[in-house]
C-alpha cells in the first residue's frame, strides 16, 4: 500500500504544469496552479506602473489599474469592490508591489 501511494504521489508531480490531475481516491481534479507567465505578466504591470495604478486606485479607477486587472484576470464585475478594497490598504500597496501582485492574482484566480 505504501509502495503504491508514493508511485501515485510521484508520478503525479511529474505531470506536465497545467494538467489538472484528479485525485484517485475522491475523483476530484485538482485546479491547476497560475502559470508563470501570467505571474510574470501581473509583476510586470504592476512594478513598471506603480505610482500610476495607485493614482488610478485613489481615482477610482483608471487606464493602468485595469491594465493591472486585465493581466491578473480579475472580472469586471468584481473591479468596483476590488478598488475599494485596494483603497483601504493602499499605504501597505503602495510600499510592497509584490503585496499587490499577488492580490490582483488572487481575486482573478
Amino acid at each position: 500500500m505504501r509502495l503504491t501511494l508514493s508511485c501515485l504521489i510521484i508520478l503525479g508531480a511529474c505531470a506536465p504544469a497545467g494538467v489538472a490531475l484528479q485525485n484517485p481516491f475522491t475523483g476530484v481534479l485538482s485546479k491547476p496552479s497560475l502559470s508563470d507567465q501570467q505571474r510574470g505578466a501581473v509583476e510586470l504591470a504592476v512594478k513598471s506602473e506603480l505610482p500610476a495604478i495607485m493614482n488610478d486606485v485613489s481615482a477610482g479607477g483608471g487606464p493602468a489599474l485595469t491594465r493591472a486587472f486585465d493581466a491578473a484576470g480579475v472580472p469586471v464585475a468584481d473591479r468596483p469592490a476590488r478598488i475599494i478594497q485596494l483603497r483601504s490598504d493602499s499605504g501597505l500597496y503602495a510600499a510592497s508591489p509584490g503585496a499587490l501582485a499577488s492580490a490582483l492574482l488572487i481575486w482573478g484566480g
